[in-house]
């Protein structure tokens, strides 16, 4: 069997997006399972569209996700140089190829020629075809004109790894070009040799590239050169699930999750579960786990919805599973500025305290600032809660002048808070919504904490009586 090599091939024109590595791990899922190889490409031959500084950020894309590669415009390799701007020998090699076959020539007619066939199609009700317009007789290609591809158009019928069997009539099969005329070969074309070159075994590519898979077939015909397995990768949906994932309507650069405190790790399995599951009801996969279980017969043939809420239901799984110590260190630059002049030992009470509620770690200022300084007393937390609302001042005062008295002749370590906080509820007859709702936004001016005798223990006698102290005052 022929050695499996895959590949990712971006064009660097801006940020990568969950749609567009997807793509990237499906290929390294499969090389890692098949002890093969990995190769990162740039396909760079629209010079218009690209971006500086795109190249680097699609390279710490795949580092920071942890898609290492084996073959890469970075480190070399044996199919080197692998960016298409330096390839252009090769693609000229392979168009002389053609054209000595009598399977390419120059393009004679101006782009307002083409446009004035393309409008006498649309005025007969006829799809535009380039080859209805071939010339009998080219001039000699000179490379200041566009080389087409001469076609011969046929029916075919092939079989995709993920779609299964597909046909096309040979009314899709059409001239195209191989090589503008500024000198830059077409992805039709260039990708095509590149693969070749460099002993690509699967390609893996997304859905929009599959109505122009029967002209890729007659090019590879044309060639002379083995076809590699074709996988279409169905779309990944918007949240709506009505279409396709994309830029325009704000899909998230791959880094920006990272920078956001996503783990790697949670979102190699998120992406990895978009349009693809082993056939149980497991969610949660190692990186080892999906190298051994990845296939693309299950690769789903539909589009799979982006659903960011289950990435944060997902991250925050791996969150809960990281032991205190390294998660303390992974948060190290989250912290809220206050934190400077308290120790590592109290942020780790904190962290200890949050790690359950905390799905990536830009929340972490949020959910822990409250430990750190006091925040101004906020009247809203009282008149918007649910249940607080329905009392007066006066009781609301009392409650908290109870409280108060408890938490004076408490030691503050957590089964004597937990026993005076219970022994309230008792004499009180409150409720935990009404009694501990109270006293919690009053020591911490939040509307959510963890729970409340952990919380109180690790703020603390002093600071937890100054701050009802001062929500009384407000209630005064």
């Amino acid at each position: 069997m022929k050695p499996v090599r895959t590949r990712f091939a971006p064009s660097p024109t801006g940020y990568l997006h969950v749609g567009g590595i997807r793509t990237a791990l499906f290929a390294w899922l499969l090389a890692r399972q098949n002890k093969g190889a990995f190769i990162l490409r740039f396909e760079d031959t629209d010079k218009k569209r690209e971006v500086e500084g795109a190249r680097e950020h699609l390279i710490d894309s795949l580092h920071q996700l942890g898609l290492d590669y084996d073959e890469g415009p970075d480190i070399g390799g044996p199919f080197a140089p692998y960016t298409q701007s330096e390839r252009l020998d090769s693609y000229q090699k392979w168009a002389q190829k053609l054209i000595e076959s009598g399977r390419a020539y120059a393009d004679p007619y101006t782009p307002e020629e083409v446009q004035g066939f393309r409008e006498a199609a649309q005025k007969a009700h006829k799809p535009f075809l380039y080859r209805n317009h071939r010339p009998e007789n080219p001039p000699a290609w000179d490379g200041t004109k566009p080389l087409r591809f001469k076609s011969d158009p046929k029916a075919y019928d092939w079989e995709d790894a993920v779609m299964g069997q597909l046909h096309t009539g040979p009314e899709v099969v059409d001239d195209f070009v191989l090589i503008k005329s500024d000198g830059y070969p077409t992805y039709n074309f260039a990708h095509i040799i590149d693969d070749a070159e460099m002993e690509i075994s699967h390609v893996l590519r997304g859905q929009e590239f599959l109505s122009s898979t029967p002209n890729y077939l007659n090019l590879y015909e044309a060639l002379e050169v083995e076809r590699p397995v074709l996988a279409t990768m169905p779309h990944v949906m918007g949240p709506e699930g009505n279409k396709k994932l994309s830029k325009r309507d704000g899909a998230k650069d791959v880094l920006d999750y990272i920078r956001d405190g996503y783990l790697p790790d949670a979102l190699v399995n998120f992406i990895a579960s978009l349009g693809w599951n082993d056939g149980t009801e497991q969610e949660i996969f190692s990186r080892d786990e999906l190298i051994a279980k990845f296939s693309l017969e299950h690769v789903h043939t539909s589009g799979a919805s982006f659903d960011e809420r289950r990435l944060e239901w997902m991250n925050g799984s791996y969150i809960r599973a990281l032991p205190l110590d390294d998660l303390l260190n992974k948060v190290a630059d989250y912290w809220p500025e206050e934190v400077s002049d308290y120790p590592a030992e109290y942020k780790k009470q904190v962290l200890g305290l949050v790690q359950e509620r905390l799905k990536y770690f830009s929340e972490l200022p949020e959910l822990t600032r409250f430990f750190f300084i006091d925040l101004p007393v906020n009247p809203e937390l009282i008149s918007s809660h649910k249940h607080l609302k329905k009392l007066s001042i006066d009781e609301l005062r009392d409650l908290l002048q109870q409280a108060q008295a408890s938490l004076e002749a408490s030691d503050f370590s957590l089964q004597d808070l937990t026993d005076r906080l219970n022994n309230l509820l008792e004499k009180t007859g409150q409720k935990p919504a009404v009694l501990f709702s109270l006293i919690r936004i009053a020591t911490t001016q939040s509307p959510a904490s963890p729970g409340l005798a952990d919380s109180l223990a690790v703020l603390g006698k002093e600071t937890s009586l100054r701050r009802v102290k001062a929500q009384l005052n407000q209630l005064n």
